[in-house]
């Protein structure tokens, strides 16, 4: 190693959170054995981390989006590996999950090279060489607003520009509280898009979010917005969320959105009824909460319900076939993924803490889904989920803007 200088270079330094990042380095000896290491200190202070393990080139070089990890957190070549395999420290504490909440800062994520293939004590090791990438929900130029208006809560992202753009109603699932990080994204590709908060951490405060009505004067707010294009407006909804969007676009005559996005959730629940009846019904079938080995919460029975009696079931395809709008109707099916689907790069999580709604009881619940084909849907879905809102939402495709960094 005497007289080599090791370089790492990570391009581009500072992007937007789907943004691929090219991971080189060079200058080390021919045939070195080195890890690839990635390290983010959340919100929350924990840390996570992702590696991989490579061998060097005849050139002393490794670029990680054309050579294979032969080991680590994920293996083969993986340009995004070192992003969307990481996984808590070890030591760290049970059940997190890897969230931002302050949109208005990056995600900083230190990458270093070490010599040799590590599997742990990084911390303790002093590394070849280090760089350190900035990752963004929010493309500069995005303006972000709060919204606290006739009894409605959430955050309104603007994209750069004079508009009008479309807009997007963007509503997470149970776990409930303010979500901005999906909606700063859609922002920043170009739509107006609206965090929704409707199942709030105060109790009172969500027993006051009753109806349908709610969520009309959501949609009207965000429609009615001089940025917006009126006639343009879409609904995105995973989990409970989902639910709540396919209730609107069933049931609501006050509103017509344009199209609609629903990431794992289900039409089979009373979702054309208050929010709190839904509630009282999962209670009462809370008989069917399953725990696997670890004591982990199964909810596939309650949130997705799958009938004993097979000519029960109704499946989506079948009910529009049958309005006759069947051409209307997009599925992506993606086996192996887990239930939260997110942007893509986002770790997968097969379990993290979750506060139940009904009882307020903090649980560690189970997600499902395997890391690698989890990584593969999430990048795969949001660019289609992208196209078919630009398809359905922008009057041309030359009117869609850029995100730039």
């Amino acid at each position: 190693m005497v007289g080599t200088f090791p370089l790492l270079s990570v391009q581009p330094m500072r992007g937007l959170v789907d943004e691929k990042i090219q991971v080189v380095a060079r200058n080390l000896p021919p045939a070195l054995s080195v890890t690839l290491h990635s390290l983010h200190r959340s919100e929350d202070k924990d840390l996570w981390e992702a590696f991989g393990h490579y061998t060097s080139d005849g050139q002393g070089t490794v670029t990680v989006a054309k050579d294979a990890s032969l080991g680590g957190t994920y293996e083969g070549a993986e340009p995004m590996g070192l992003l969307w395999s990481m996984q808590p420290v070890p030591g760290s504490r049970t059940g997190l999950r890897l969230r931002k909440m302050d949109v208005l800062t990056p995600m900083v994520v230190h990458i270093s090279v070490y010599s040799g293939h590590m599997t742990e004590g990084f911390s303790k090791q002093s590394p070849l060489a280090t760089v350190v990438t900035e990752r963004w929900y929010m493309a500069p130029g995005v303006c972000r607003i709060d919204i606290r208006e006739h009894g409605v809560r959430g955050t309104l992202f603007l994209p750069p520009g004079p508009g009008p753009f479309p807009g997007v109603l963007d509503m997470w699932g149970g776990g409930g509280g303010l979500v901005e990080y999906r909606s700063c994204l859609l922002a920043s590709h170009g739509f107006v898009s609206m965090a929704l908060e409707y199942l709030s951490h105060d109790k009172i405060r969500t027993s006051d979010i009753e109806s349908k009505t709610y969520f009309e004067e959501a949609f009207r707010i965000l429609q009615e917005h001089p940025l917006v294009m009126k006639d343009r407006v879409a609904l995105f909804g995973l989990s409970f969320g989902a639910s709540v969007t396919l209730n609107l676009a069933a049931y609501s005559k006050d509103i017509s959105p344009k199209c609609c996005v629903c990431i794992s959730g289900s039409h089979v629940n009373p979702v054309n009824k208050a929010i709190g009846e839904v509630f009282r019904k999962m209670n009462k079938d809370g008989y069917k909460t399953r725990f696997d080995e670890e004591g982990r919460v199964v909810w596939r029975d309650i949130i997705l319900p799958i009938p004993t009696d097979l000519g029960e079931k109704v499946d989506m395809t079948q009910m529009m076939r049958a309005a006759g709008n069947e051409h209307l109707l997009t599925i992506l099916q993606y086996p192996d993924a887990g239930h939260l689907i997110e942007p893509p790069y986002t770790p997968h999580f097969r379990a993290s803490n979750f506060i139940l709604q009904q009882t307020r009881q903090k649980v560690i619940m189970l997600w499902g889904g395997y890391t690698k084909p989890h990584a593969d849907a999430q990048e795969d879905c949001w660019e289609k989920i992208l196209s078919f809102l630009r398809q359905h939402l922008y009057p041309s495709p030359d009117s869609v803007p850029k995100a730039k960094l």
